[in-house]
């Protein structure tokens, strides 16, 4: 398997702590000795510079994270994006580990490791109460999401320092994994891409100085359903190129536009879209599955008995062969994949984690809906096609 995410130096997770350092205001905290705890890990200013850009700082910074904007899918399609292709790429980054949304947005928003943020996939048991949660659309009522992820996000430590703000759509303003990931600052929130595109420029325009954060979900949407090989997808990318192309051109040389993702995707065709639950011997000794569909996290009814653990790891590579990882847990942690650990997260990952190598999705059905196997576009595992994510400058 590639090795573990760069959190630090050249991750998602680096990306708007980051930006910000090239904001102003933030630049003249530091210049003040009032330092916020936010640095430019990944060496910003020197990657403009080589790329001839100003280093910096700038009056306005704005990160436009593309959900699903894989590296390799942004190079196979740069003909879609005549924008994009003009732009400046001054890196690829890691997503987090697992590479999917919850995961990412909560490592970008705070700037720490999933270890420490505690959202370590789409859905995660919680070990006080022996329950899934999930961290993206169906958030437990139970669970309180500051309490959750407590670690304070940029924008908290930003505000009342400068403007901080989200542009996204209205149904993500005060939704659980905003609150968790994103919270602080002002929300303006707009359905459409042409009036999130309209929202932005009109503040990034005011005399204020703003960090701002654009989230784009289309493209991803678009993958889920149709697919990345698919004219649904090649339309979403050229409505987001037309959409930044737009927003460039109302916005002046005093605003920083960068764009980053949260993680690639692949398709996975419907006869790679398997029901593993109705397969006992993979499911033998397993008290609750969590996870996602390319990488599956599986919480031992006993993890001591090691008789059934190797039983269970038999099973699962007499099934798959070389279609997917069979990773343990401890292993992950001392390799780093999920960075630094916070108390109480590690009974939140799998004993036992099946990452898919090859074209495969994995449903345990008893507990998710059917339709759920009708999803085209995947991710979630640690191949290059969802791990790597660009990060260019307009």
């Amino acid at each position: 398997m590639p090795p573990a995410p760069a959190y630090g130096t050249g991750a998602v997770a680096d990306a708007l702590a980051s930006a910000a350092a090239l904001h102003r205001p933030v630049q003249a905290l530091a210049e003040q000795h009032r330092p916020v705890g936010i640095a430019d890990r990944l060496g910003l200013s020197a990657a403009l510079d080589e790329a001839g850009r100003s280093r910096g700082p700038y009056r306005n910074v704005c990160l436009v994270l593309v959900d699903g904007l894989g590296a390799e899918q942004l190079d196979r399609h740069l003909g879609y994006a005549p924008t994009l292709r003009r732009a400046a790429r001054l890196a690829d980054l890691d997503a987090a580990f697992p590479s999917t949304t919850a995961a990412s947005l909560a490592t970008l928003g705070t700037g720490e490791s999933p270890g420490r943020t505690g959202m370590v996939g789409y859905d995660v048991v919680d070990p006080s109460r022996r329950v899934v949660v999930n961290q993206l659309s169906g958030w437990d009522p139970q669970v309180l999401p500051e309490h959750w992820q407590p670690l304070p996000t940029i924008f908290q430590r930003l505000e009342g320092l400068t403007g901080v703000v989200t542009v996204s759509q209205r149904a993500y303003a005060g939704s659980a994994l905003t609150r968790a990931a994103l919270r602080g600052g002002d929300f303006l929130a707009a359905g459409s891409t042409t009036a999130r595109v309209a929202k932005a420029a009109q503040r990034l325009q005011s005399p204020e100085p703003t960090l701002m954060y654009l989230y784009w979900p289309e493209l991803d949407q678009a993958g889920h359903r149709h697919g990345v090989d698919s004219p649904a997808w090649r339309e979403a990318l050229e409505e987001l190129d037309s959409g930044l192309r737009r927003l460039r051109s109302r916005t002046g040389e005093e605003t920083l536009i960068l764009l980053t993702a949260d993680h690639g995707m692949v398709d996975v065709a419907a006869h790679h879209r398997i029901s593993y639950d109705e397969h006992p011997e993979l499911v033998a000794g397993v008290e609750l599955t969590a996870g996602e569909p390319r990488l599956v996290q599986l919480h031992l009814a006993d993890p001591e008995d090691e008789i059934a653990r190797r039983r269970l790891i038999e099973a699962w590579g007499e099934c798959l062969g070389d279609r997917a990882w069979i990773l343990d847990r401890e292993d992950l942690l001392r390799a780093g994949y999920f960075g630094a650990l916070r108390e109480g997260v590690r009974g939140r990952i799998g004993d036992l984690l099946i990452a898919a190598s090859g074209e495969l999705a994995l449903y345990d059905l008893r507990r998710v809906s059917p339709l759920a196997k009708g999803m085209v576009g995947q991710h979630g595992s640690w191949t290059d096609a969802e791990r790597t994510v660009p990060l260019l400058a307009l």
